[in-house]
């Protein structure tokens, strides 16, 4: 009983493997699949990459056309995104740099985003606008900077080496270390020193902070020009020519011929001495007993010329 058991159980199982090993020998071997070919490569999407769907609502080319009311109404809407751009910008720039010239650099940026974009690229309006209206603004910024860059560059690379060397030592770096850092000679590299030296900038339309005042008025405003005329010491001026043109009339017609050849025709002595047929030394006396005469005409307009 026990053996017809076992043999009963044995055939189905024997059965069974060999039914599975026929099936898996018969079985049509799986078809590996094909690399897509390159014609339909370019229809394949990168994995883990985003991509923008072509934007239909775009105006067409005819409608906008330049100076037309699609472009402008197109520009009008778009604006926020021009100060988002030069705001983000402006907070990494030195206080002497014009936002108000960044805010029209970047206008003109937008408009030609909106005159340059293509809808069947692919890409959104405002990514493309975003790139253009830095571009434009980093134009400007580049346009603005009287600095060569290859000035920029040489700044750059001894503030690198710099860093470097007073990572490596722990102490600042010494001029000949940094002339061998950067393979220089010591006079090359006092040169560079001297070409990245930083300078200074005052704007002088700048909003001028006096104390706890704030009027609103520019450093132009606010800072004298030397080359105007103080009103007091003009009027002082003015008023002591006038004197000293009283007494001139008053001088006889001998000193102020003197007078007159001396400092306004720039003759010497020598020279006005042999015009009026004297000598040199009469001529001085004369000139100085016209300059005592002057003289005490103006102490007794003030003390102070005694």
């Amino acid at each position: 009983m026990v053996t017809q058991t076992r043999g009963c159980v044995g055939r189905p199982a024997r059965a069974a493997r060999a039914s599975r090993g026929r099936t898996a020998k018969n079985r049509a071997p799986i078809p590996l699949r094909r690399p897509r070919s390159s014609k339909n490569a370019s229809a394949v999407r990168p994995v883990g990459r985003r991509t923008e769907k072509p934007d239909r609502s775009w105006p067409s080319p005819s409608q906008l056309r330049p100076g037309s009311a699609t472009e402008a109404q197109l520009v009008e809407q778009f604006v926020p995104l021009v100060k988002n751009v030069v705001g983000r910008l402006a907070m990494t720039l030195p206080p002497h740099v014009d936002g108000e010239e960044l805010y029209s650099a970047g206008l003109s940026g937008l408009l030609n985003a909106v005159r340059n974009y293509n809808p069947r690229a692919g890409t959104a309006f405002e990514t493309y606008a975003r790139l253009r209206i830095r571009g434009a603004v980093l134009d400007e910024l580049r346009r603005m900077d009287w600095v060569p860059r290859s000035v920029h560059s040489k700044a750059r690379k001894v503030q690198a080496v710099m860093n470097q060397l007073e990572q490596k030592k722990g102490r600042p770096a010494t001029e000949s270390e940094m002339a061998t850092a950067l393979k220089l000679s010591a006079k090359d590299y006092r040169q560079w020193l001297e070409e990245i030296r930083p300078a200074t900038f005052v704007c002088l339309d700048a909003a001028f902070h006096n104390g706890d005042f704030d009027d609103g008025i520019t450093q132009y405003e606010g800072l004298a020009d030397p080359r105007q005329e103080n009103p007091v010491d003009g009027a002082f001026r003015r008023e002591v020519s006038q004197f000293i043109a009283e007494r001139l009339k008053a001088l006889p017609d001998m000193q102020r011929k003197v007078l007159a050849l001396y400092y306004f025709e720039d003759m010497r002595l020598r020279e006005i001495a042999e015009a009026f047929g004297l000598t040199e030394s009469r001529i001085c006396q004369i000139h100085a007993q016209a300059i005592l005469a002057i003289k005490s005409h103006l102490t007794k307009f003030d003390p102070l010329f005694a």
